[in-house]
């Protein structure tokens, strides 16, 4: 497995390069046959009242993205944490993988998916007269191989990766979508017209 490994706003020792690949190493040590690569990601807020230091890691196993983050007061209890719940995340993975698929609807996951109109409207956005000035934001460009899935794969890959949303080619129609997960639960799909 290669393993690599970045700092933000602190020096890589060698002892913390050390501790952080054993602890990976462990977490997926079941999962070498499906893991091929894993990039993690350590940092440390500049701001001294925010005492979070963060460890991100992004794992490629078999074409799925497998991701984890933690961010406690504490560097080496960051990376224990996280490497505990790539684990847990891999396992799941694995079991999902695993699984015997018969015809059975029990065996099968299912989510309704709610179509509904776009609940915000753009009226009373702003006072008459006042206007909100923005900074120019940074834009950081990220590409990715984009081969059709379901949605039910999605929502998987969904589960798997720590964010919000997730972002796929439809395998049924060929149209980028993206499937999110819902504030009272449940997930939504946005697909174009």
């Amino acid at each position: 497995m290669k393993i690599l490994i970045h700092g933000k706003n602190l020096e890589l020792t060698g002892a913390l390069k050390e501790y952080t690949e054993a602890k990976i190493e462990k977490a997926t040590h079941h999962y070498k046959d499906i893991v091929k690569e894993a990039d993690i990601h350590l940092s440390i807020e500049k701001n001294p009242k925010v005492a979070f230091q963060t460890a991100e890691v992004t794992i490629f196993a078999n074409g799925t993205v497998i991701r984890a983050e933690e961010k406690t007061e504490n560097l080496y209890s960051s990376i224990d944490l996280v490497s505990n719940k790539l684990c847990r995340k891999l396992r799941k993975y694995k079991e999902r993988n695993n699984k015997t698929v018969h015809n059975n609807p029990k065996n099968k996951e299912s989510f309704p998916i709610e179509s509904e109109e776009s609940r915000f409207s753009d009226k009373d956005l702003f006072k008459a007269g006042r206007e909100a000035i923005l900074p120019e934001p940074s834009i950081k460009n990220k590409y990715f191989e984009m081969n059709p899935i379901s949605v039910e794969d999605a929502r998987k890959q969904l589960d798997l990766i720590d964010h919000d949303f997730y972002v796929f080619r439809n395998k049924k129609n060929n149209e980028l979508q993206v499937i999110y997960k819902r504030n009272h639960g449940g997930y939504g799909l946005i697909q174009s017209k």
